[in-house]
């Protein structure tokens, strides 16, 4: 299920969300709950593994999941930062595309842009280098 936070006190069915006060409300996507419903049919083996595991160790998957993508985000940010620095000329032109942003998002902009320009002008690399059939 897809759920959202609301700013709403109660969490769906009239009951608070949690007993600290810090209660929130969520929300259900109908289209999200179709795409989670057609890949719980298509892996019931999946499904019954992950209603096995307790919660704790559920919270931590998720967690990890997050702390994997903020990392993934600081690599790519890192790698394009080193190309940009390897490149004054590229950067210079970057910060004159930016120049009208306020200052605090001209480097977020900056680095959205060169990015996603690099990865439209590299190619990507093989994942597995294993034969091709």
């Amino acid at each position: 299920m897809s759920l959202k936070r609301s700013d709403k006190n109660t969490n769906g069915n009239g009951a608070s969300a949690d007993a600290g006060g810090d209660s929130q409300k969520l929300r259900d996507n109908v289209e999200i709950n179709a795409k989670i419903d057609a890949y719980i049919q298509a892996n019931p083996k999946e499904w019954a593994y992950i209603q096995g595991l307790p919660r704790e160790r559920l919270e931590r998957m998720l967690v990890l999941q997050k702390v994997n993508k903020v990392e993934r985000r600081e690599r790519i940010r890192s790698s394009v930062m080193k190309q940009l620095e390897a490149n004054p000329e590229l950067k210079e032109a970057y910060k004159k595309l930016v120049k009208n942003l306020p200052a605090e998002q001209q480097e977020r902009a900056m680095m959205s842009i060169a990015s996603r320009t690099l990865r439209t002008i590299t190619p990507r690399q093989q994942q597995s280098k294993g034969a091709r059939v």
